[in-house]
């Protein structure tokens, strides 16, 4: 307390002196009676200026004072920056709390404890690794404590196996904890790393630990996974992900007018990509790629889909009944299509739809029956359900002919020309043995053959009266004809041998005779 009054009268003391007296050689020796000791040798040179360093009355400016000598003390302290402008005590405390003087010249005035020294104050605290280092591998001798740098390259440019092509800020990779242990985030880069380059080493891209001008193209690094030799160009993301080099991912809508559908989409692309070249054209047309397994061999011309499905070679969805003019029915359905498009005829050029154009060799009749043969046939089975309607012909069938079978009065398959004559198929059954001609409809009917009625009288100009009525008519009819029925009339005919007059009177016996009996005679004048 003695040496604070002490001080404080020298320093009034000066004070009045300097109103009184204007000599400064006078000030100056009174300043060095009452100073309480010698300056550290950092201040040595302002001994004799008090006033450098204190106000008289105005203790408070003596920080002031000091920070505009040490300036760059001040600039941190306005600035928060450094162990003066971090350090919160720091702004409510003097200088001289931490920095006393007048101690002799060779006190620390400084005053740091570099064991206790906390570096979290400063503008590089110490972390990892860093907590452990010395002191004096960072703050190297003649070098004040502050100058020390903080860029990792400083101090660890031996360890930069980049040979400074990455720069001087090494934490962006590096951390404290170990010079190994790499923790580049990558995604703040051009080329952010997901699927399958997450988990990839630097080395694999970055060789001979070179990171700038690193290629982003994929064809730089998987070049040797190119089977394709180039030929699709370089840019592998067209097909190829992140994810995996395989599977493939090409989306062939997007980049062709070729949509893969059906067995198109499990193919080799190889399959229609034969050749070597980036610039390929690869031709779309089904034909380029399925001429050797075209069994039409060309004659249905080119555009397979016209038949053909993506889903299969083997499965066709042509609509005959609407595509052409030739509706497919009945066993037509089931056909195969070289059933009626044979040779090298090409099948859009395929105009005749006649029966017989295909079924010329199953035509059992040789054409005898005209090329209609829908007239008698139907497309269900060409040897069943023949409907051939008999009326329209010059030959209606009734009676007993509409069951008989047709072989039964067709001899052959020729059925046209056939002979309508009773005689070409009853024959053995005349009993008459032609004497009444060949035209036995004159008396029998289709309803049966013993069903028959003939009115002599009526259909013909001789009436059978009397003993004629009764007769047969083979006792009149004798001789066979072939043509139409001419039987003599006359009485003598019949009846030579009856005549007794040895013809005296005459043929005419019905002068005299009567048909009931020969004897009876009818004697007329």
């Amino acid at each position: 307390m003695l040496k604070h009054k002490t001080h404080f009268f020298a320093a009034l003391l000066i004070l009045l002196l300097h109103s009184t007296f204007a000599n400064a050689q006078i000030i100056n020796q009174l300043e060095s009676l009452v100073m309480p000791g010698p300056l550290s040798s950092a201040h040595a040179e302002y001994e004799n200026t008090c006033t450098s360093c204190h106000s008289p009355l105005d203790q408070t400016r003596q920080d002031t004072l000091c920070i505009d000598c040490h300036k760059n003390v001040g600039a941190d302290i306005a600035d928060a920056m450094g162990f003066h402008g971090r350090n919160p005590l720091i702004a409510t405390s003097e200088c001289s709390s931490c920095h006393t003087d007048h101690e002799g010249r060779e006190f620390d005035i400084i005053g740091m404890n570099r064991e206790t020294f906390d570096h979290t104050f400063t503008d590089f605290p110490l972390t990892g690794a860093h907590l452990t280092a010395q002191c004096a591998e960072c703050h190297t001798n003649g070098q004040e404590l502050y100058q020390a740098t903080s860029t990792c390259i400083s101090c660890h440019v031996d360890d930069d196996s980049h040979r400074g092509a990455m720069g001087e800020i090494c934490s962006d990779c590096h951390t404290t904890d170990d010079w190994q242990e790499v923790r580049f985030d990558h995604s703040q880069t051009k080329f952010p790393l997901r699927g399958g380059h997450v988990d990839i080493t630097c080395n694999n891209c970055h060789v001979d630990t070179r990171y700038t001008q690193t290629p982003t193209n994929c064809i730089s690094c998987h070049i040797n996974n190119d089977d394709h030799e180039g030929r699709f160009g370089t840019d592998c993301a067209t097909c190829h992900t992140e994810e995996s080099w395989t599977p493939i991912a090409f989306d062939h809508s997007q980049y062709s007018e070729f949509l893969l559908k059906g067995k198109h989409e499990i193919i080799e692309c190889e399959a229609c990509h034969t050749s070597t070249s980036p610039s390929q054209v690869v031709a779309t047309a089904c034909i380029d790629c399925h001429v050797s397994i075209d069994i039409h061999r060309g004659q249905n011309g080119s555009d397979c889909a016209t038949c053909h499905t993506e889903a299969g070679w083997k499965t066709t969805d042509f609509n005959h009944n609407i595509e052409t003019e030739f509706v497919l029915s009945g066993a037509h359905q089931k056909v195969s299509c070289y059933s009626c498009h044979r040779g090298d005829q090409p099948a859009t050029d395929f105009t005749s739809t006649q029966c017989v154009d295909c079924h010329i060799n199953e035509d059992v009749h040789n054409t005898k029956l005209g090329q209609n043969c829908q007239e008698c046939h139907t497309e269900t089975l060409w040897t069943q359900d023949i409907t051939f309607d008999h009326d329209f012909s010059s030959f209606p069938l009734v009676g007993l002919h509409s069951i008989t079978a047709c072989e039964d009065c067709h001899l052959t398959q020729e059925f046209n020309g056939t002979d309508k004559s009773c005689s070409s198929c009853h024959v053995e059954e005349d009993v008459h043995k032609q004497t009444l001609g060949e035209t036995c409809s004159d008396c029998h009917n289709p309803n049966g053959w013993d069903f028959w009625q003939f009115d002599h009288n009526t259909q013909s100009e001789f009436k059978l009266d009397g003993s004629h009525a009764g007769l047969e008519c083979a006792a009149c009819h004798t001789t066979p004809t072939s043509g139409p029925v001419v039987q003599a009339s006359a009485c003598v005919d019949c009846h030579r041998n009856d005549d007794i007059h040895n013809s005296r009177f005459g043929t005419q016996c019905d002068r005299c005779h009567v048909t009931d009996t020969f004897k009876t005679i009818r004697m007329q004048r």
